[in-house]
């Protein structure tokens, strides 16, 4: 009898986790059942969705691996020891490994970019969102995966898939629409294209027109509590920002989610009473370093009213 109860008891335990065939979900039906939480969690963090998803489709055999099923965790990431969530055992390099356990693929998106957010990948975030290519070789020159051909089965999959197109989608909006660039856009259309905002807890996110996340400043902001609401790192708010981390946060202005650009979209900017260098690297989302340098000041020198800062080309010899 007590053999019996063995037998079954291993019988139940292998039919859980080897699922039939008709059970497994296609590439197709993992796109649609992720692909919204992949844009939404892009507009979060600033993680392409079209990367979101391709590596969730390479890592968890398009969502069939027992780790994306029954963990929801779609990136094979292990517990580690400041995790403090539910754990799902299986083997992997070694016997009874670890890895952490969540309650939705949102939750598991999020992690993911959270484990980008390091400082090795910080160079990521300078790259255009709808730079896939960058993304892909990128995350395998910064470390994330040591098959040498990581990056191209990462493009070959969205590529097939199309998957780029959902770099450009705003959150909750149907992904199903074809999205085309109209030549003959009037100036309002472009600024409401990329304005793009989203509602996160007591701020709104939205997209400078130098392609930069963004939120507007309240007076009983901390750098701290930004940090926590964005799930990032204070000197991430520090650096992308040009500001020193001995100062307290301003009391308003725009505050950027991410890396500021070499250059910025206008040509060049007439300097207005009062202005400082960093309120015009605010303004047009262009890094204080090479504002100073394109305009060869040293820095810390400061733009009398009326002068001619140029933001793409380095000032005329």
């Amino acid at each position: 009898m007590k053999k019996l109860t063995l037998i079954l008891l291993v019988v139940t335990t292998i039919s859980t986790f080897a699922q039939p065939a008709s059970k497994r979900i296609t590439r197709l039906e993992y796109i649609e059942m992720f692909k919204d939480e992949a844009i939404k969690e892009m507009h979060h963090s600033g993680v392409p969705a079209s990367i979101t998803l391709a590596q969730g489709i390479l890592e968890s055999g398009d969502g069939n691996s027992p780790l994306a099923r029954y963990a929801n965790n779609h990136f094979g990431i292990k517990c580690h020891s400041d995790w403090q969530g539910e754990t799902f055992i299986q083997d992997d390099d070694s016997k009874d490994e670890c890895f952490r356990k969540y309650k939705t693929a949102l939750e598991s998106f999020s992690d993911h970019s959270a484990f980008l957010k390091r400082k090795r990948y910080a160079a990521l975030f300078e790259l255009k969102i709808t730079d896939y290519k960058g993304w892909a070789k990128g995350i395998k020159e910064a470390g994330y995966a040591t098959n040498p051909k990581y990056p191209q089965l990462l493009i070959r999959i969205i590529e097939e898939n199309d998957l780029a197109k959902y770099d450009k989608m705003k959150p909750g909006k149907s992904v199903k629409v074809k999205h085309e660039k109209k030549e003959n856009n009037t100036k309002d259309e472009k600024r409401e294209a990329i304005a793009n905002s989203k509602k996160r807890g007591s701020h709104v996110t939205k997209l400078h027109e130098n392609n930069i996340r963004y939120i507007e400043v309240k007076p009983e902001d901390s750098f701290e509590k930004i940090a926590e609401e964005f799930n990032m790192g204070v000197w991430q708010l520090y650096k992308y920002n040009d500001w020193d981390k001995e100062t307290e946060l301003f009391d308003e202005g725009v505050l950027f989610l991410q890396p500021k650009r070499c250059k910025a979209k206008e040509e060049y900017h007439i300097v207005r009473t009062g202005e400082t260098m960093w309120d015009i690297s605010q303004k047009y989302g262009i890094k204080l370093k090479k504002l100073y340098k394109r305009n060869r000041m040293f820095e810390g020198d400061q733009p009398k009213q009326g002068d001619k800062l140029f933001l793409q080309k380095t000032k005329p010899a």
